[in-house]
């Protein structure tokens, strides 16, 4: 491999990151620019993180601060509204029997884990910063940036999340559309006794669920149909998800008494989307949320981000040949693993907006799951 070969990677979030420093690895000249003047170093509350994404931060060689800085567990419970655990059943682990099969911890946390480790790769960051236009020929792209400087690549990895500029730059008109279902998330101090992931359909919420995110925290989050976000006020944030929270027993009312700071409330619309036929134009190729998002119903969000990195990273060190037919393979390889995810995280929400009862959940997440457990 050429190791004097240029790449731009365009967004610092976890596919950026991670393509970033296994790029860097290889020897490849690697430029990260994002837009955020912190990095988003301090947004969110909690991730699940499943085996498959633990896989890849394995390789990453950050396995060890996300396990030291997480909670590991293995299981999933089904609970009725009041708290009542009506099933509970062990996670597919699907990142290999020798990963946990679920990590949480602070979404923060793992982002300042990730920047570390692009810091110490090597690359070149800079924060603050968009790109403007891409003019590409046979042999490359310039690329115009925010500041005013230009650069020359071999080649651009978008990565620049579910609205991202650089699909619309170069042509590709997909969009996120909503499903149709929204969610509240809050962090919380974690309960004693709460040790994994329990999850309660119905009540005023389709899904009431938590997850541990460390020794003493976890995050809960509420779905519900979506609403206009306008008639919401950001400071009723806390309200509005106590209010649908409260509705629920177990460890919910010890959970909700901490839901009081609005600014400390998200609230985000469920969206799907998947770039159909290729994820590049040119030399521009996306990953990630760029290329693709689903509900959060199956917690793969970032494990599939983080697999697209791994993958390309591979096939783009494994050969001179950085041309058309490889991206196209990237892609194909890619949309196959997919798919399958995305349709099902939009599916298991559609049950529960159709009031489906007999919907076979835990069938589909098994299956799902049990898929993810190869190798991408």
């Amino acid at each position: 491999m050429n190791s004097a070969r240029t790449v731009l990677v365009v967004g610092g979030g976890a596919a950026g990151n991670a393509i970033t420093v296994l790029l860097r690895r290889a020897g490849l000249d690697v430029d990260l620019i994002e837009a955020k003047d912190d990095w988003n170093a301090t947004a969110g509350s909690g991730i699940t993180l499943q085996g498959n994404a633990l896989r890849v931060l394995r390789e990453l060689g950050v396995w060890k601060q996300v396990e030291a800085s997480g909670y590991g567990f293995g299981s999933v419970g089904i609970t009725a509204p009041d708290g009542t655990v009506l099933h509970a059943q062990e996670d597919i682990r699907s990142g290999g029997d020798d990963l946990p099969a679920t990590v949480g911890m602070q979404r923060p946390r793992l982002q300042r884990i990730l920047i570390d480790a692009v810091r110490a790769s090597g690359a070149r960051v800079r924060l603050g910063v968009k790109a403007t236009t891409f003019d590409q020929d046979h042999g490359g792209v310039t690329v115009r940036f925010t500041d005013g400087s230009e650069g020359r690549y071999d080649l651009v990895v978008a990565a620049d999340g579910l609205g991202s500029a650089t699909r619309a730059a170069i042509g590709i008109t997909a969009k996120p559309e909503p499903t149709g279902m929204a969610i509240w998330r809050a962090a919380a101090p974690r309960p004693e006794g709460l040790v994994r992931t329990d999850l309660a359909y119905g009540g005023p919420a389709h899904i009431a669920g938590y997850c541990p995110t460390g020794a003493t925290t976890l995050y809960a989050y509420v779905v519900e149909t979506n609403r206009d976000r306008a008639s919401i006020p950001p400071e009723t944030y806390a309200d509005e998800m106590r209010r649908l929270a409260s509705a629920y027993g177990g460890f919910w009312p010890e959970i909700t008494e901490h839901i009081t700071d609005p600014a400390q409330v998200n609230y985000t619309w469920f969206d799907r989307m998947l770039v159909e036929g290729s994820w590049h134009r040119g030399r521009v190729v996306l990953i990630g949320d760029a290329a693709h998002c689903c509900p959060p119903t199956l917690a793969q969000g970032a494990a599939l981000s983080l697999e697209d990195a791994w993958v390309l990273a591979q096939m783009l060190t494994a050969t001179e040949d950085w041309d058309d037919a490889l991206l196209q393979a990237y892609y194909e390889r890619r949309v196959a693993r997919v798919r399958p995810v995305v349709e099902a995280s939009v599916q298991i929400g559609q049950w529960q907006l159709d009031g489906v009862r007999d919907a076979d959940v835990p069938g589909l997440m098994g299956s799902t799951m049990t898929m993810l457990r190869e190798l991408p």
